[in-house]
């Protein structure tokens, strides 16, 4: 067959930790709950003018005709999650991580190939569970309503590529969008607590007059931190109903340690932020960072 070639959207969706589920609920039952999944996906895929191309194990290639078709499903396929997990143990979640990108794109034989093939599973790579993963030239190709609900995570080296490319997260959950439209989301009672983070002479509050703070390399944020390491825009901390989260959304991760000894690495993901401790964008806390940010709980 003659090779073909035209833009089309590309999508990969595959289910988190599938390797942990086998060891929780058994062969069986996960193989089963596996197959319920690329199913439920696959019906998404089919409703929303896409194409099958193929499952790679507990993995779905789907092509679209527009990056829109493509953003809607993906936001439908961690939807179509919830019925996945109505009967399951108590304790087990079954998620989907996707990366998607729009470009010119080889068809052939029933597969496709290219480089737009080659940068959607990237951006799959890139991806943590319940994410949407895409790049800049997606998200401008969007309407208006569905690029308003996307946010820049950063610009990371792309294998093959000369230059950086800049990767969004397209957010496909309701409470995650109001908190984009609004920075916040609407709170019952009046938070009595803060969060104070410390960076060299620098002091900067997060709570009620502030709930939202980005830390970064780039002069722009919050909170600028001078750590090679760093993504320019590296690490988001908010509050929530008078707790406080952190967001890493960087390329080499946030390393966070609490006063008790505790030690956690986030990447592209989040934690609460309990207690007191430091914080370290990029650097293990093994390679005795320097520029590292305080952060304490106090109450107002």
């Amino acid at each position: 067959m003659a090779q073909k070639t035209t833009n089309l959207a590309i999508v990969f969706a595959d289910i988190a930790g599938s390797t942990k589920l086998y060891e929780l609920l058994g062969d069986q039952v996960a193989r089963a709950k596996v197959a319920e999944t690329i199913e439920a996906i696959m019906n998404v895929v089919k409703t929303h003018n896409g194409t099958v191309i193929k499952t790679i194990g507990d993995e779905v290639m789907s092509t679209f005709p527009t990056a829109e078709d493509a953003a809607e499903a993906c936001c439908e396929m961690h939807e179509a999650m919830a019925e996945v997990n109505e009967n399951i143990e108590q304790g087990t979640v079954i998620a989907v991580r996707i990366g998607m990108h729009y470009g010119p794109a080889i068809l052939e034989g029933g597969d496709v190939f290219g480089d737009a093939v080659n940068l959607a599973a990237r951006m799959a790579s890139q991806s943590k569970a319940n994410q949407i993963i895409t790049t800049r030239n997606t998200v401008d190709l969007l309407p208006p309503m569905l690029r308003a609900s996307t946010r820049f995570i950063d610009h990371a080296p792309i294998k093959g590529k000369q230059e950086e490319i800049d990767i969004y997260e397209i957010i496909w959950q309701e409470e995650d969008m109001t908190r984009m439209a609004t920075g916040t989301l609407f709170e019952k009672s009046t938070p009595q607590v803060r969060l104070r983070l410390h960076y060299n002479d620098v002091d900067l509050l997060v709570g009620k007059q502030r709930s939202s703070v980005v830390l970064g390399r780039s002069l722009d944020c919050d909170l600028p931190i001078n750590e090679k390491l760093a993504s320019r825009q590296h690490v988001r901390i908010e509050m929530r109903r008078d707790k406080f989260f952190i967001i890493d959304q960087s390329t080499n991760g946030t390393h966070v340690r609490i006063d008790n000894g505790e030690d956690a690495f986030l990447r592209r993901e989040e934690m609460p932020l309990n207690g007191n401790g430091v914080i370290s964008l990029g650097k293990s806390f093994n390679d005795n960072p320097t520029e590292v940010v305080r952060f304490t709980h106090e109450t107002s």
